[in-house]
Order: C-alpha cells, then structure tokens, then sequence
C-alpha cells in the first residue's frame, strides 16, 4: 500500500494539527501493509525531526502556492501508483480531487475543528462528493461538518488525540520558571494556545475578566498565559486596563520541550473555550497531573471524556467558570486521572490502522 498525503504541516511544524499529524504519519508508516507514505507539507517552521521508516517527506513545496502545487504533481507524475490519498486539510480538498483523477485512489479527509463546522469555499463545497471517507478529531466536529457537507454515504471515523504519557508526568515546579515568571508562592492558572485574533475562542478574556472577583477569593492568584500572536497586544491592553499587570504574564512561545515543565507552573489548567475541535492541551496538561477546566459547547468536552477526567463549565456563564476554577483548585495536585489512557499513543495507532484497513476493504470490493 502506497499512502500520498497532502498537509499543512508535521513534521518541523508546530501547533496541535501538526502533532496530530505526525502521530497519523507514523501510525500509517507502523502499519504493516504499508510500503509507503508520500508527503508533502505546506510549511515547516522547526528543525524536521527524525523520520519514521517508509516516509518519503517532500519539503520543495514550502516556498510558496505555485512551489507547491508543482511538487504535488512533479511526484505524481513520478509513479501514480497511490492506494489512498490523505488529505489533510479542507482547503487542500481541490488538490486531493485533482491527484485522485490521476491515480484512482480514494481520498481520506480530515478534519478538526472549527474550519469544518462551517461551509467552507465553494470550490471545496464542490469537490465534497470526490470524498470516500472522514476521520474527524472529534464528534462534535464530525457532526457539525455533516449538517452542512451532506455526505452521508462516506465512510465517517473518530480519531481523537494521541497523548505519549511517558513524556509527561508528576514533578515539581521548576525553580528556575518560577523565578522567571515571578510565580514564588503563587497559586497559578494557566491557558496555553495562539494569540491570534482568528481565535478569540480559547477563552483568554474570560479568565483575564474573572480575575478581579477571583483574586478576592485567593489574593495570591497568578494567571500564566502561553503562547504567542498577533491578539497579544489587544490582551496585554486589556490586562493594563484592568490594571492586571502584576497577575496576568505572558510567556510568549515556547518550545515543545518546555511544555511540560509549564504545566507542572499551574495549579489548575483552564480554557473556557467555545470553538476547540478538541483540545490537545487538557491531555497534556492531565499527563502533568494538573486538573482542568473544559467547556461544555466545544470539542473540549471529548478531551475530558464529558466531564469524567475534568470539570467542565459553560464559557458564556463567568459564575459556572469561576466556580469550576473553584472548585478545581481543591482538587489534588499530582495526579493523573484514570483513563488518560484511553488516548494513549498505543490506541490511536490501534485505531489508525483499523480504519485503515476498513477504507481499504471497501475501496476493494
């Protein structure tokens, strides 16, 4: 089997769909029907990580739009001979029709979140019936995308996060971010995500606006924002506004090798949001032993397993946040909730190569 995939980004990329990604490549590459995986990221921002086995990862498209679309059909050309083409984004939905008029394989679309919930272009409300199957993140996602896409003959798959636990767990806070930040003796809340105004959804302001009322509750109350974008300035505005300077800071970006030494800064990890197709950073943060706040309206109620791993609240309703923040902060420290597991890295490559083989199955009949 030969797998051509069409993204955004993976591997030296950044973000939540970029490790969705790179856990989905190596899923396919562990599959042992599998000879190949041809793919061609739009972007790579980082030093590229060591490849799994059977990847052929084809950066010449990054450059820009036209770079791009000549790579793809410079490897078609090369050998047609696919079995499946991954298409994971729903921009990139006209290239993947395209490369399927060429090859004949199926096309696998994913999808994640909030870009899926709504009609996208009409070109990719066109190309929508060329698809054989979804695998969608979540739930919500997969079933907000089905009331406006319509296409209820493909084949639709749940493929949530993979969260690897043994690059997490308990310890300390570290001295060194403690001194940094100026969170000694500090009880801390933490949201990690991008600033970017496109996603005001994460729930940023809503903390930022609690605070006062909270901080009368617990004087010494710290909020660590982390994460970097152009919706930074409007919130470091806000805080000055508010008069917040002394409570709210903002770490800027930080390198996935930081991550979990950040979560072990926070005492309780919370993220109101009202537009997460999933929301990777409760799993990360949970895998640090940190308990979590989730929203009730998004896919970040599937991250906490509808409330059995975390508290969830309403994001619109501040007294329902801050009682959960509450509420959380009574909650011991240290510990990693029972069936965290269920969104282990073994069970997604599990669950990749099941529905794997099923699209195959019926792609062969």
């Amino acid at each position: 089997m030969r797998i051509f995939f069409l993204l955004t980004d993976a591997f030296g990329g950044r973000g939540g769909i970029s490790q969705y990604n790179r856990d989905f490549i190596t899923c396919l590459c562990s599959n042992k029907t599998c000879d190949e995986v041809v793919a061609i990221p739009r972007r790579v921002v980082d030093r590229i990580e060591a490849l799994p086995q059977k990847l052929t990862y084809i950066i010449s498209g990054i450059e820009s739009k036209f770079a791009y679309i000549h790579t793809i059909f410079h490897t078609i050309r090369a050998n047609t001979k696919f079995d499946l083409i991954v298409c994971g984004h729903l921009y990139m939905l006209p290239l993947a029709c395209l490369v399927k008029l060429w090859t004949k394989a199926p096309i696998l679309l994913e999808i994640y979140g909030i870009e899926a919930w709504k009609p996208y272009s009409k070109l990719v409300n066109y190309c929508l019936p060329a698809v054989d199957c979804v695998v969608s993140i979540s739930q919500i996602t997969l079933d907000r995308f089905q009331s406006w896409a319509k296409i209820p003959k493909v084949q639709q798959f749940l493929l949530p996060n993979a969260i690897a636990l043994e690059q997490y767990g308990h310890d300390d806070k570290n001295s060194e971010l403690l001194s940094r930040y100026g969170l000694k003796d500090k009880i801390v809340l933490m949201t990690l995500g991008r600033l970017d105004s496109y996603e005001r959804y994460k729930g940023f302001d809503v903390i930022i606006e609690l605070l006062p009322k909270l901080s009368e509750i617990i004087p010494n109350l710290a909020y660590l924002i982390v994460g970097e974008g152009s919706d930074r300035e409007r919130l470091e505005q806000k805080v000055r506004s508010l008069n917040l300077q002394e409570q709210v800071i903002f770490t800027g970006f930080i390198s996935e090798a930081k991550k979990a030494d950040h979560y072990r800064l926070a005492d309780v990890y919370v993220m109101p949001s009202k537009g997460e197709g999933f929301g990777f950073v409760f799993l990360e943060a949970m895998a640090c032993g940190i308990p979590v706040v989730a929203s009730k309206v998004d896919g970040s109620r599937e991250a906490v397993r509808n409330g059995l791993l975390g508290i969830l609240v309403n994001p619109d309703d501040l007294e329902e946040v801050k009682a959960g923040i509450l509420e959380a902060l009574k909650r011991p420290k240290g510990i990693i909730p029972q069936g965290l597991d269920y969104f282990s890295y073994e069970n997604f490559e599990r669950r990749c190569h099941q529905i794997c083989d099923q699209i195959l199955q019926v792609s062969n009949v």
